[in-house]
């Protein structure tokens, strides 16, 4: 059966000699440029760590975080901090952020959506909140939706806990900063070609030049090429390409200045996912009374089934997982460009000026004719191989976000009073705007919906309603001036204090002005503007060299329209102009220490996050809402990670996610429980690795987590929660040569049936990726 991918985008056929073609190409390219020993002399303490994959021995732990804004090593840093390196990722050939963030306990794409919309891009949650809006690229916050590839990243750098004091406004649980690959005084070559079951095609190439002739500077290039299926799902595609340029200058003197561009254009195929129906907890909804006397104004719902019918579902059997219920008109496309100019000057002494100007922009179209098997949706008359559920068309995007930044940072050691300060202050200035285009189905004035879906057997060729851009859109903008001040203050050789504080002046702006033939201004014009404080204090005893007690507490704040761009004067919206922001506080306690002359590096930490001002109804009068809901997570996270051995490393975290909502109403599924939705109890991650002494390298890793709890939205029959689940994976390194290197990844190695995310209402789930296999061949020259 043929499938044409978008029919605003029609597809090509299957592009394995494109694949193969593009691959070639690159690895000429490489082959062209012989290794080179040449390395510059000169201070180059301030630049990344690189590792360049082939035979080279794991390298997992980091030693500290990137912003100039943390000024002591990451084991004096009193905060619970993973830093996932490139060694890691890349030894599992994860391709995007969210994958790579499997790494750290707790933190996944747990959410899949409200009612008919599916989410899209990075959708994270990070200790029982979205931290999506929480997203940062070397300190700068990414305002994009897209999903996020790693190709052309060196660390990810998950702080847990409030970051307000660190970047302004933030989810209440953490923040997220990808650290970017720069150019280095060497010369070399790498890349990988990796191909696989489930239809993966993957080639990805890493260039570095020292430009001779110029005292200092390089030039690298990182490039990525990908045409892969979601393995274990009919017709869901993620087909990208990306480019990331960059030049140094002056990386053996005390100014270096670093040009970056990137640019990243997606045409995938969206994933709806499947319907609940059969799973453990699921029974028949209820069925949806149709008015006796429609109208066209009240037309009601659509005729469903009747409720007999709907208890046909009780004992019903599972759809397939591979099922896919959109159609030939779906699409996500996106593109974006991003350019940076960085400037850092050594002021002697350890002091540091840096300055960063950034322009990005994305621009996201996307489209899903998604599905929703409620009662009114639902056609079961006959027998189950004619049953049908209803195409709707409620997930659509067509949105520009850009941001234009400048931010200065000085970094610098003074005493006074004998007692030894290490500063760091700086000023930002920000613009960021999100603009979602007005649209109308193709060839009608209004939206309209596709053919239903056989329940059991969808065709994925049905049509579908592609989209016509039309005058009218809505737009939010937030301006941001912000100044910042960090301190650590060594009181002795083993006690120091610490503490930061960040101030932010805001506006935000939201105008919508929907498509109408007679509309000469904006219906909804509304801004907000006001002050957020964010500030953090911790304390710090050292009882060895190689390790550390700390005790920390810090506030954040996330102001109304701070995330989502978007402004409201509905009293049950948190992004109420009245409203004051959302406030975040969190106690820690912890130790890290350094073991095996500093190569493996453990942590633990006790932590408690209370959230207030959340948006609920009043307990008096239930019409009304007040701001006075109360949230809270607490829990212990372990982690260890580093070199057990010269051939044995291991990354691995355990955490516990007690979340209760301490005032207001019950935000889940499950009667019994004030749990927080999308938020495992318990989580843990393992990856570990061992180089045999004939060269090859073998590892493997597990991943659990605890049951997840759904939203509640009155859905009737649906499963309140998902399971825990366990999925293990695999892998194998050998050294051809020493240009050269073979890799094996086997994936969900037991072929574990699990629940990736689910919908607030249950009635979707994504299934987990089924067993398959990746092989990668590694060159390095």
């Amino acid at each position: 059966m043929s499938y044409i991918k978008s029919r605003k985008h029609p597809a090509a056929p299957r592009r394995h000699p494109t694949a193969a073609a593009t691959a070639a190409a690159l690895a000429a390219g490489i082959a062209m440029h012989p290794a080179s020993a040449q390395t510059a002399s000169g201070p180059t303490t301030s630049l990344p760590e690189i590792t360049v994959s082939g035979d080279a021995q794991s390298d997992y732990k980091a030693d500290a975080l990137s912003s100039p804004k943390f000024t002591e090593p990451l084991i004096d840093t009193t905060r619970t901090v993973t830093i996932i390196k490139e060694s890691l990722f890349k030894e599992q050939v994860a391709t995007t952020l969210t994958e790579a963030l499997r790494n750290t306990p707790g933190v996944g794409t747990f959410f899949l959506g409200e009612n008919g919309n599916t989410t899209t891009g990075d959708a994270v949650y990070m200790r029982g909140f979205d931290a999506s809006s929480s997203i940062f690229i070397d300190g700068v916050r990414d305002t994009s939706t897209a999903s996020r590839d790693v190709f052309n990243i060196e660390s990810i750098e998950v702080i847990k806990g409030p970051s307000g004091s660190d970047y302004g406004r933030t989810s209440p649980t953490g923040s997220i900063n990808l650290v970017t690959k720069q150019p280095r005084l060497e010369n070399f070559a790498a890349g990988t070609l990796s191909v696989g079951t489930q239809n993966q095609r993957r080639v990805t190439a890493d260039l570095n030049r020292v430009i001779e002739g110029w005292n200092g500077a390089a030039f690298r290039l990182n490039v990525i090429k990908q045409d892969s299926d979601v393995p274990g799902r009919d017709h869901v595609n993620n087909d990208r390409l990306s480019i990331a340029p960059s030049l140094a200058f002056g990386l053996n003197g005390s100014t270096r200045a670093f040009v970056n561009f990137i640019h990243t254009k997606q045409n995938n195929v969206p994933d709806g996912g499947v319907p609940t129906i059969g799973l453990p907890g699921y029974g028949a909804p209820a069925a949806v009374a149709i008015p006796q006397n429609p109208t066209p104004a009240n037309p009601g719902p659509l005729p469903g089934a009747t409720q007999s019918e709907l208890n046909q579902l009780n004992g019903a059997p599972r759809v397939r997982s591979r099922n896919f219920y959109g159609t030939s008109g779906d699409f996500d496309d996106a593109t974006t460009n991003m350019l940076t100019a960085r400037v850092e000057h050594d002021l002697g002494n350890g002091n540091l000026l840096t300055n960063t100007t950034r322009y990005g922009r994305t621009d996201h179209d996307y489209m899903l004719n998604a599905f929703m098997p409620t009662g009114n949706n639902l056609n079961l008359a006959g027998p189950q191989s004619a049953w049908t559920v209803a195409r709707s068309l409620p997930t659509n995007v067509d949105q520009r976000n850009t941001i234009l930044t400048n931010q200065t940072n000085l970094r610098a050691t003074v005493t006074t009073g004998g007692l030894k300060h290490t500063l760091s202050t700086g000023l930002e200035l920000t613009r960021e705007e999100q603009i979602n285009y007005a649209f109308v189905a193709r060839n009608s004035g209004a939206a309209g919906t596709a053919p239903p879906a056989n329940l059991y057997h969808p065709d994925s060729n049905a049509p579908g309603f592609n989209r016509i851009r039309r005058p009218g859109q809505s737009a939010g903008t937030t301006k941001t001036a912000a100044i910042y001040a960090f301190d650590t203050i060594q009181i002795s050789d083993r006690f120091s204090v610490n503490g930061g504080l960040r101030y932010d002046r805001y506006k935000t702006e939201f105008a919508s002005n929907p498509f109408t033939a007679t509309a000469t201004a904006p219906a909804f014009d509304v801004s907000k503007s006001g002050n957020l404080f964010g500030w953090k204090l911790g304390a710090l005893y050292k009882p060895a060299d190689n390790g550390s007690l700390y005790a920390a507490y810090g506030v954040s704040q996330q102001p109304p329209g701070g995330g989502a761009f978007a402004l409201s004067t509905a009293s049950n919206n948190a992004n109420n102009t009245a409203y004051d922001p959302q406030k975040a506080k969190t106690a820690e306690i912890g130790t890290k220490w350094d073991f095996l002359d500093r190569q493996l590096g453990v942590a633990a930490s006790l932590y408690r996050t209370e959230i207030t001002n959340e948006i609920i109804t009043d307990p008096i009068s239930p019409a009304t809402y007040i701001q006075a809901g109360k949230k809270r997570v607490q829990g212990v996270e372990l982690s260890t990670v580093g070199q057990i051995t010269k051939a044995w490393a291991i990354n691995a975290g355990y955490t516990t996610m007690h979340t209760a909502v301490t005032n207001g109403p019950n935000v889940g599924a499950d009667p019994g429980s004030n749990a927080l939705n999308y938020t495992p109890k318990s989580a843990f991650t393992l990856w570990t690795t061992y180089k045999t002494p004939f060269g090859l390298t073998i590892g493997g890793g597990a991943r659990y987590n605890g049951k997840l709890q759904r939203g509640t939205d009155g859905a009737v029959g649906t499963p309140r929660y998902t399971d825990s689940y366990v999925v293990f994976d695999a892998m194998a390194l050998y050294p051809i040569n020493r240009n050269l290197s073979l890799q094996l990844n086997v994936y969900n190695l037991f072929d574990k049936d699990y629940v990736a995310n689910i919908n607030k209402s249950g009635y979707r789930y994504t299934p987990g990726v089924p067993r398959y296999a990746l092989l990668s061949a590694n060159f390095r020259f």
